[in-house]
């Protein structure tokens, strides 16, 4: 899978696409997924166009991860998360349906979570997520 600069990730990051942002920095977003596997479930991107794991430059895989535990310890106070799914596919063969590395961050058991893209979730109630999120952030 090469990096495509039209995926949906990549339109989020030149606000071509609009997101529920909770977080952003120089080097990553983080934002809530739309089509949520459970209550709280957000992801975050690097801002540098890799599509796998391996793709993305050491340097950069550290800023990502360290937004990774603001989001977690956001997920934790905010929503009251007893454990957060970390969930992060590299490559098409591995389930990975959009062409840019992110992480999913799924407050909930892994035995609850909903099929990935299985339905849309309520837009009310992901922009209020978002909000609590966004103002520990």
């Amino acid at each position: 899978m090469s990096y495509d600069t039209n995926n949906i990730f990549a339109k989020i990051l030149r606000g071509e696409i609009p997101c529920f942002k909770i977080y952003e920095d120089d080097d990553t977003l983080a934002f809530m997924d739309i089509m949520p596997q459970a209550h709280g479930h957000a992801l975050v991107i690097p801002k540098h166009p890799a599509v796998t794991l391996l793709d993305l430059p050491a340097d950069k895989a550290a800023k990502t991860l360290q937004t990774v535990q603001k989001v977690m310890a956001a997920q934790k106070s905010e929503l009251g998360a007893k454990g957060i799914v970390v969930m992060q596919l590299n490559g098409e063969e591995a389930g990975q349906t959009v062409p840019h590395l992110h992480f999913h961050l799924i407050p909930a058991h892994l035995s609850q979570l909903k099929r990935h893209g299985a339905e849309q979730g309520d837009m009310d109630e992901i922009k209020v997520l978002a909000e609590k999120l966004r103002a520990v952030l």
